[in-house]
């Protein structure tokens, strides 16, 4: 029996019914994180980014995920590092508002990171990925200057990678992000450059990055645990 979008399920599993998801598309974000990479940062510790939305046409953009400490503030002491993510800091955040609790989550500790976000089927988006490794340093970003004399304050390392793919959400549409620019802190503000010979290790940090268009996942609800009218409307 279909009610609304439901699916009564009869026999052993009454009471229950499964939200059908036709006509619903997903963006699902898939990143392979190089381990080894990273065991051969300063600091051995997970990479910091945050994955974006933009409407090409409005300029209108949807966070999707921001790992924590981009998300929270929280660097252990630290003031602000704007220098970790740059590119989503100001976009989203710009040092005033108040993180986003819904998008953002623990820096992914394994390998495989997955995360969805549903939008209206036929949607065009450019998909944004930022990434930063701290103390990923190399002869052109080092941890101590020796001709300048300064010191990489904030232990970022090489500067944040900005991925881009520009997407319809078709079902079963399938995207490869590349690298877009550099993405800086330059006294106070971003500054995007081209990928350039400075950038060697970095671009190793995420070996796979995929963007998919997919159905979401049926979701089984139990009526005896919900209002039954709630569900239906």
């Amino acid at each position: 029996m279909v009610i609304a979008g439901f699916v009564v399920i009869a026999g052993a599993m009454a009471g229950y019914i499964i939200r059908q998801t036709k006509n619903r598309v997903q963006i699902e974000f898939d990143i392979h994180i190089n381990k080894e990479a990273i065991y051969l940062s300063t600091y051995a510790e997970p990479p910091q980014f945050a994955i974006w939305l933009e409407d090409p046409e409005s300029g209108k953009r949807e966070q999707v995920f921001v790992t924590y400490r981009g998300g929270s503030g929280d660097w252990e002491g630290k003031a602000d590092v704007p220098v970790a993510i740059p590119r989503w800091t100001t976009v989203f955040q710009d040092g005033k508002q108040t993180p986003n609790d819904a998008v953002s989550g623990a820096t992914p500790r394994d390998e495989y990171f997955r995360v969805r976000i549903e939008v209206r089927p036929g949607s065009r988006w450019i998909c944004w990925i930022e990434m930063n490794l701290a103390g990923d340093y190399n002869e052109y970003y080092p941890q101590f200057n020796r001709v300048t004399k300064e010191e990489d304050e904030f232990s970022c390392g090489q500067p944040a990678l900005l991925y881009r793919a520009d997407i319809e959400a078709t079902k079963g549409n399938y995207y490869l992000p590349q690298i877009e620019s550099m993405s800086l802190w330059n006294n106070g503000e971003n500054t995007l450059l081209p990928l350039d010979s400075t950038i060697t290790t970095a671009q190793q940090v995420f070996d796979e990055i995929s963007v998919r268009i997919v159905e979401p996942k049926p979701v089984i609800i139990n009526l005896n645990q919900v209002d039954q009218q709630d569900v239906l409307k």
